[in-house]
């Protein structure tokens, strides 16, 4: 044994007698020094995911907001103060530090790799292509919610104070992006593979997601500049959008990984919300086959009672008893439950409302994008053929009220997607929300925007200021429209 532990000392002397870098020989070649590209963009797209699914009031109240649901004890959100908790600066700092500045990370680990061969080359502009339509996407929600950014001085670490850029300028140059990284993206080559959260590396879906994008923009474009809205929704169409059933999503392991509503809803162990009395209202009285995929019965044990059994919302933005009112249904809270991103559902509303708005006048049926959009999300909800024609029939698409007719469907259909419903709201109008006890917004009504954190008053005060000196008066409210919301 003795021998043993010799010659490995000899051959350990040898070994450091022999190394010219004594940083190469403590260097762990099986730990590598920099995280790969694939991983650091998978990161980005669950940080994404998990700020779309989030119901943190600290982080993400957009399902208040847009009026899905409210709070019971605590109502501070569901009367939009949004200063107590900082929620601007966490949106904030979530958007950039974890979300952009992650896809920026991978861009430049993908960048720097050095391909073999024509597949692993072409495999690598896929890659950063597809990085550009989710920075893109991500930087869409950024505007809807404050209004100007910073965008062109953005995730810089060498420039700590960016510029806020022009709102309506940075959806012309993300406009811009989203075709280009469409018209480079080849989809006889594969690109993230199994890294890919989302689309699980389909090029040809990532085309799909990109032109659904487009759609999605524009359609935010149509009352001040609806000829180019026309213009990119057709060719976007044309060139392939997502069709009948198609999806991007998340899907979320369990428990170990849960969805952030999991997180919220169970395993914090706290009852914070219950569906707000707008949405179950509504329902109840269109009959609609998805209550019960949205909501549980409330159960008051009072057979003669007419809530007895029934769908009952909490009083939005009052304090409610969580044992008093529906639930949110439980495969919603299930840890496995997925977060969809963008979908046919979407989409087809986007162009129902294309084809309606006499600015845009896009060709085509309002009437039938509108159909589709409703059976589509019944079917999707886990809903029947029976049941979308029953429905359908009891509430035709209205033409000459067609942003009500479009805007109530739409907003029905993207429960859950909180941001997504407010900006429908904003955009159309419809439905006629409620308002709150006691509203903390300057005109006491429903936001039409975030404040700017106000941790940029602090880092970034003089390009903060620039921003705000374009508002209307100067300074900022919660009742001032962004630029695209002009109705």
């Amino acid at each position: 044994m003795k021998r043993i532990y010799l010659v490995l000392i000899v051959l350990i002397g040898i070994s450091v007698s022999c190394t010219k870098n004594f940083e190469d020989f403590n260097t762990d070649k099986k730990k590598p020094v920099e995280v790969p590209g694939n991983a650091i963009f998978a990161n980005a797209q669950k940080a994404l995911a998990d700020q779309m699914a989030s119901t943190n009031v600290n982080l993400n109240i957009w399902k208040l907001v847009a009026q899905y649901w409210t709070e019971t004890t605590y109502t501070d959100e569901s009367n939009y103060d949004i200063i107590n908790r900082t929620i601007p600066d966490n949106t904030y700092r979530t958007y950039y530090r974890d979300i952009l500045n992650d896809f920026k990370d991978a861009r430049r680990v993908i960048s720097e790799e050095e391909p073999v061969g024509d597949e692993a080359t072409i495999s690598q502009q896929n890659r950063l292509h597809i990085i550009t339509l989710l920075e893109c996407f991500a930087y869409q929600e950024l505007v809807d919610i404050f209004g100007d950014v910073p965008y062109t001085e953005a995730c810089d670490i060498n420039n700590l104070q960016p510029a806020y850029d022009d709102a309506a300028t940075i959806y012309d140059n993300l406009i811009e992006r989203v075709q280009n990284a469409i018209s480079s993206l080849d989809a006889n080559h594969g690109s993230f593979g199994s890294d890919d959260l989302y689309l699980s590396g389909d090029v040809g879906m990532w085309k799909k997601f990109g032109n659904s994008l487009l759609i999605k923009l524009a359609v935010n474009l149509g009352d001040i500049n609806g000829a180019k809205a026309k213009n990119i929704i057709n060719e976007a169409y044309s060139d392939g959008a997502f069709d009948f059933g198609e999806i991007c999503q998340i899907g979320y392991p369990g428990e170990i990984n849960p969805n952030p509503l999991y997180v919220d809803l169970i395993q914090s162990g706290r009852h914070d919300f219950v569906p707000a009395n707008k949405i179950v209202d509504i329902m109840n009285t269109l009959n609609d086959p998805r209550r019960d995929k949205y909501f549980t019965l409330y159960d008051n044990g009072t057979p003669d009672d007419p809530s007895d059994d029934a769908y009952v919302g909490g009083n939005y933005g009052f304090s409610n008893n969580w044992s008093s009112y529906s639930h949110i249904a439980d495969p919603i809270q299930e840890a496995d439950y997925p977060m969809v991103m963008m979908d046919y559902t979407e989409i087809a509303f986007y162009l129902a409302e294309a084809c309606a708005n006499p600015n845009i006048g896009l060709t085509g049926s309002a009437e039938e994008w509108y159909n589709s959009g409703i059976r589509s999300s019944i079917l999707a909800w886990g809903g029947t053929e029976e049941e979308y024609n029953t429905y359908i029939a009891s509430v035709p698409y209205n033409g000459e009220d067609w942003k009500t007719s479009i805007g109530t469907q739409e907003w029905l259909a993207f429960y859950v997607r909180g941001l997504h419903g407010w900006t429908s709201w904003r955009r159309l109008d419809a439905p006629v929300l409620n308002i709150p006890e006691a509203p903390e917004t300057d005109d006491e009504q429903v936001p039409k925007r975030f404040t700017y954190p106000v941790n940029e008053q602090t880092l970034n005060s003089t390009n903060l200021n620039s921003a705000i000196d374009k508002l209307p008066g100067g300074v900022e409210y919660m009742s001032i429209k962004l630029f695209w919301d002009v109705n």
